[in-house]
């Protein structure tokens, strides 16, 4: 059985904001929390998620605009 704590990296700070979706209709009102520490992923994980969800499913990186990020500690 995975135990899902066991994908979280030992640094657990985050920074959140308010965005939207990353595909159409790409509507607001998500709440993103971000990780500072980046996780790893293998080719082999990578690919697997693809057949999952598809090679597109996201859209270029957008302005940050009126947005505000919160950093968050432990």
């Amino acid at each position: 059985m995975l135990n899902p704590q066991q994908l979280l990296p030992q640094n657990q700070e985050y920074f959140r904001l308010n965005g939207s979706l990353t595909t159409p209709p790409c509507s607001e009102g998500v709440n993103w929390v971000v990780f500072k520490t980046p996780l790893d992923a293998s080719q082999t994980q990578i690919e697997a998620m693809q057949k999952i969800i598809g090679q597109e499913n996201n859209r270029p990186v957008q302005p940050i605009n009126s947005r505000i990020v919160i950093e968050e500690s432990k």
